[in-house]
């Protein structure tokens, strides 16, 4: 068996030059997804969300990018979830997209606001029946005493809203604002390629970063 310790990889399959990359990272950004997307790798939407507590400890948790643009990064959870009441105290978070694969990550940094009631009502409508009686369904976070509360609790919803059920008000979706970006491509001899963007006075720099 080897050893953690023992574990190597040589990082070899791309690059990353600053003179080449696009002078805004949501441009930089959509080339990688949709480079992610046209790859294949499993679950290309799938980001880390990291939050703080009111306690100053931080927890992270994966969710699924749901929509992207100028604005941010959006994506839909339950309001009463511990990442929710975290942002509720503390409205910042930092998002990573990690593509094995490709070699790259993404880093992205800023404040968090919730996502206008259309927004949420309408990404809630197109999710399968079954999805949106789960949003019922799940006190997200809170201690159950086993699956059965999940699995009656889903029965209880398909009985109280039918076919049509309307958007939970404790469920619903977040934007992320940018305010840092950081795109990691790995490099031979853990040379890797990094490269940061500050968003300063409304503009964004773009910088090189020792791996």
């Amino acid at each position: 068996m080897n050893k953690l310790s023992d574990l190597r990889k040589s990082y070899e399959q791309g690059e990353l030059d600053e003179n080449l990359a696009a002078n805004e990272p949501m441009v930089q950004f959509k080339q990688w997804l949709d480079h992610a997307l046209a790859s294949k790798v499993p679950e290309p939407n799938a980001m880390t969300v990291a939050t703080v507590g009111a306690d100053g400890r931080p927890s992270t948790r994966i969710v699924l990018i749901k929509g992207f643009d100028e604005r941010g990064i959006v994506w839909f959870t339950n309001y009463d979830s511990r990442k929710g009441q975290e942002l509720a105290v503390n409205p910042h978070a930092a998002l990573q997209f990690h593509w094995v694969e490709l070699e790259r990550v993404v880093r992205i940094e800023g404040q968090v606001v919730r996502v206008d009631a259309a927004e949420s009502d309408a990404y809630y409508q197109s999710r399968p029946l079954d999805s949106r009686l789960g949003a019922w369904a799940s006190p997200q976070s809170q201690v159950i005493s086993s699956r059965s509360v999940l699995v009656a609790n889903a029965a209880k919803a398909a009985l109280q809203h039918g076919l049509h059920p309307q958007r939970p008000p404790h469920w619903g979706g977040y934007r992320l604002l940018p305010e840092a970006w950081e795109f990691w491509q790995g490099r031979k001899s853990r040379l890797h390629d990094r490269l940061s963007y500050r968003l300063q006075d409304g503009s964004w720099f773009k910088q090189r970063l020792a791996p």
